[in-house]
């Protein structure tokens, strides 16, 4: 997509909004949208047996290790005596949720939703790092039948793939080892009486590997709305498919906030009328959401085992690079010099939009920026992604639903 080019469904959403030519009331009704989208809450339950690394599984979530400030306190022995809640590091509506260990002495398998609040959680995640139990199935009966979703983590993979490689190392072969633990847990649960058990293989260690991006895939895809956003939001991306769907969820709200960054007074020295500072803390957002921050791209180096520098090397868009009101206001300069006839079409589909934001210049100038950041971020994550595990993936485009050319 031209980022000059107004996508029809946004143009269609824009239509439904803006029923009104005071400013006032159209700007309370997008922060009213933004505000829903930024205060949606996500409660995730991570819970199993003790020691089956569910704190290490959720600092993972939160891109974070064991031992590092803010993290779930983990050990060989249950750690977790009461439900403790962990937000994300960014995004404190969304919850992770670290559960006693099913079947301890203080909480049994009969009793356990109600002393753990069911009724708070989207999801439940079981952890195990060996075979599931009975106590699983019951859990996850329970669940079931109060109209919860729930899916089986199988923990620790990577150990377990080191140790059948020294039991054999002749005759080991990774895909098939995995291929055996999946189906091993899988009839384990069946024969408890579990029907189409959902198991997927993680490390929390190397999230990147096994099934952790199925996971992913899998829960997004269970989510409506806002929740969905929000989970894809705060998930490590670890793939190159991970980027692409944070990036298409992001830009379904572009519209809103170049809208909502255009009810502000004159900017001196721009043909145009925008909020510098609303403008700078999407972008910061974006940046973020990408793991392409400071703090993220540290995480990734110790992650991956690479210096930060070579990680940082990847970072090529002009935004990824100097993210600044200087280049701001540049990309700004342009949307403003060759958006007319964007601006005309905005103005012909939505001609109340004409006495809001001056003529719909200041709109295309701010969805224009907002576009290509997004789409600049989303390549720098992929070469970082390719440069931090060596694995080199095509970024899915889907086809083209329609937008209106400048």
């Amino acid at each position: 997509m031209n980022a000059l080019e107004i996508r029809e469904q946004d143009l269609k959403e824009m239509g439904s909004l803006i029923q009104s030519r005071v400013v006032l009331e159209v700007s309370a009704q997008v922060q009213s949208l933004l505000e829903s989208l930024d205060t949606t809450t996500l409660d995730i339950a991570v819970t199993g047996e003790s020691g089956a690394g569910k704190s290490t599984f959720i600092n993972a979530l939160r891109g974070l290790r064991d031992g590092d400030p803010c993290a779930a306190p983990t050990g060989v022995i249950e750690t977790t005596a009461a439900p403790t809640m962990y937000q994300h590091l960014h995004l404190p509506s969304v919850r992770l949720w670290d559960l006693p260990g099913i079947g301890t002495p203080s909480f049994q398998a009969e009793t356990y939703l109600h002393q753990i609040g069911f009724e708070r959680y989207d999801f439940f995640i079981v952890v195990a790092s060996e075979r599931f139990r009975e106590s699983h199935v019951q859990l996850a009966h329970a669940v079931k039948a109060m109209g919860k979703r729930f899916y089986f983590v199988r923990s620790k993979a990577d150990q377990d793939l080191r140790a059948s490689q020294k039991r054999r190392p002749t005759r080991f072969q990774e895909a098939q080892v995995l291929r055996e633990m999946k189906e091993d847990c899988i009839h384990q649960l069946q024969k408890q009486g579990l029907d189409c058990p959902k198991v997927f293989l993680v490390s929390s260690f190397e999230l990147h590997r096994f099934d952790f991006p199925l996971l992913q895939e899998t829960l997004a895809e269970e989510l409506d709305g806002h929740k969905r956003h929000v989970l894809l939001l705060s998930f490590p991306s670890v793939t190159a498919a991970a980027v692409q769907r944070k990036k298409d969820s992001l830009r379904k709200h572009i519209w809103k906030k170049a809208l909502l960054a255009c009810f502000v007074a004159a900017l001196p020295g721009l043909p145009i009328h925008l909020n510098i500072p609303t403008l700078m803390k999407t972008l910061v957002s974006y940046r973020r959401d990408f793991g392409l921050d400071d703090a993220s791209l540290g995480a990734l180096a110790l992650a991956s085992s690479k210096p930060s520098r070579e990680l940082q090397s990847q970072i090529c868009s002009t935004l990824g690079k100097d993210l600044s009101e200087n280049a701001v206001h540049s990309i700004l300069g342009q949307a403003a010099l060759y958006g007319q006839m964007a601006a005309r079409l905005v103005k012909n589909k939505l001609p109340l939009l004409d006495n809001l934001v001056s003529g719909g210049i200041s709109f295309v100038a701010a969805y224009y920026l907002l576009h290509t950041a997004l789409d600049s971020f989303a390549q720098d994550a992929q070469r970082v992604l390719e440069k931090a595990y060596g694995f080199e993936e095509e970024v899915y485009n889907p086809p083209d639903p329609g937008y209106l050319f400048d």
